[in-house]
């Protein structure tokens, strides 16, 4: 354990000092990290992951990191619509990403117990708050102007 412990402290402080090295992603890390949810480690690693955000449109930006909801119909057939695709890494980042704001973020909070409280499924509702996130984050990127309701 003490092991392990050790090889995250240093990959941690190695992340650091990249990131410290240029000024871009110094300011890309703290733009993100202004989102309550979002913390070092993610902000890091959705700017080393996904090095196209700030310049994609919402729904690009959505399926590239592959919590775009995409039909399953034929013909007269309706069926449920599903996340699939994009960058995995992303999605596991978004997912730690959606479960802190659904308890820290007043804003995000609501939305995920709004979507409960219409019946939906938790996981259905942590994907829903992962799409916002990604889409959030291109927008902090994409617009230097953008200003986050508190």
């Amino acid at each position: 354990m003490a092991f392990l412990q050790k090889q995250i402290a240093q990959l941690e402080a190695l992340m650091q000092t990249k990131v410290a090295a240029s000024p871009d992603l110094v300011a890309k890390v703290d733009r993100l990290r202004q989102v309550q949810g979002i913390g070092v480690l993610t902000a890091t690693s959705l700017v080393a992951l996904m090095p196209e955000l700030g310049s994609l449109s919402d729904t690009q930006a959505a399926a590239l990191a592959g919590v775009a909801p995409f039909n399953h119909d034929s013909g007269q057939f309706r069926g449920q619509r599903h996340i699939f695709g994009g960058r995995s890494q992303v999605r596991s980042v978004l997912y730690m990403a959606a479960l802190v704001a659904s308890r820290h973020n007043p804003i995000l909070r609501a939305l995920y117990l709004r979507l409960l409280a219409r019946g939906k499924a938790k996981k259905l509702a942590l994907t829903a708050l992962m799409r916002k996130i990604i889409v959030l984050a291109n927008q902090l990127l994409k617009y230097p102007d953008f200003i986050l309701a508190t």
